[in-house]
């Protein structure tokens, strides 16, 4: 694992990032935050569910989910969640129940507490990324599904030479181009409680995807091949 991916530098990056983060970035991750928040209120339905937001940041999708979903958010940038606090006061999402600092990879939060993970980005900004999605099943409860949002490496083609030229401006930013669908397939067989259930390409240009598991019901762990 490159330096580059310890936790502090991570926190730095959006450290500096955070003033900025919604200017920048805030249309280009638009498509990918709207495809996030839909698929996870299928799983809850019209009455609404549990949803915990890893790597919330400023807070920018909390205002589009509906108000029937109880929400908490947790991100390891203080300077991120302090720009998320500020727009929940201000657009008074009260079904915000709670914002907290919070290593991805050691959620403070009870088994089974939630009817689905969204981690939008984050995955491959993590040091242990199988670590963290392990993390992800404990907190859902059977039938429960983790939905990320995130770059996902090209195997092939002109994407992948695209990526490969633009790996450091990519890494300076905290993701990683060379970390492929394979990757995460491997630790649903592994870990075997989870299972895929969909993978779809986003914009712009396919360079992210929306990937999605389903948290199988007690008893019906699959064993790893």
């Amino acid at each position: 694992m490159g330096a580059n991916f310890d936790i502090h530098s991570v926190t730095r990056t959006y450290a500096v990032w955070a003033p900025f983060y919604d200017f920048f970035f805030g249309p280009v991750f638009e498509a990918g935050r709207h495809a996030a928040i839909v698929a996870a209120e299928q799983v809850c339905g019209s009455l609404g569910g549990r949803i915990l937001e890893v790597g919330v940041g400023t807070g920018i999708s909390l205002p589009d989910y509906a108000r029937v979903n109880h929400l908490v958010g947790v991100d390891l940038s203080e300077a991120m969640l302090r720009k998320a606090q500020t727009r929940v006061a201000a657009q008074g999402l009260s079904n915000v129940e709670a914002l907290a600092v919070m290593d991805a990879e050691h959620l403070a939060l009870p088994d089974k507490s939630f009817d689905v993970v969204v981690a939008q980005y984050v995955i491959t900004t993590v040091p242990h990324p199988e670590a963290t999605l392990d993390e992800f099943v404990r907190v859902i409860r059977p039938g429960g599904e983790i939905v990320l949002i995130n770059h996902i490496g090209a195997e092939s083609g002109p994407r992948r030479l695209f990526e490969t030229c633009f790996a450091p401006l990519a890494r300076w930013l905290g993701w990683r181009p060379e970390f492929r669908f394979g990757r995460l397939a491997s630790w649903a067989q592994r870990h075997g409680g989870v299972r895929v259930i969909e993978r779809r390409s986003m914009p712009p240009l396919g360079h992210f995807s929306l990937i999605r598991f389903e948290r199988l019901a007690d008893g019906e762990r699959r064993s790893a091949a």
